[in-house]
C-alpha cells in the first residue's frame, strides 16, 4: 500500500509541475495525460496484434511452406 501513495504523490507532483511550466490549469493537463495514453493505448493495441512475434513466426512458416 505505501507504493501505491508514493506513485500516486509522485504522479500528483509532475502533474502539477508540468502545469505551472505550460501555465495551464492542473484538470487540464491531467485530462490531456489521460486522452494521450488512451490513444497511444489503442495504437498499441491494434498495431501490436499486427506484429505479435507468434502471428508473425506462423506467417512465415506458412510463405515457407509454399
Amino acid at each position: 500500500m505505501p507504493m501505491l501513495v508514493l506513485i500516486r504523490s509522485a504522479a500528483a507532483t509532475a502533474t502539477w509541475l508540468l502545469s505551472r511550466s505550460l501555465n495551464m490549469p492542473e484538470p487540464v493537463v491531467h485530462d490531456t495525460g489521460i486522452f494521450v495514453f488512451v490513444q497511444v493505448q489503442t495504437f498499441e493495441n491494434k498495431v501490436g496484434k499486427a506484429l505479435c512475434p507468434m502471428r508473425l513466426l506462423r506467417r512465415f512458416r506458412s510463405l515457407l511452406q509454399r
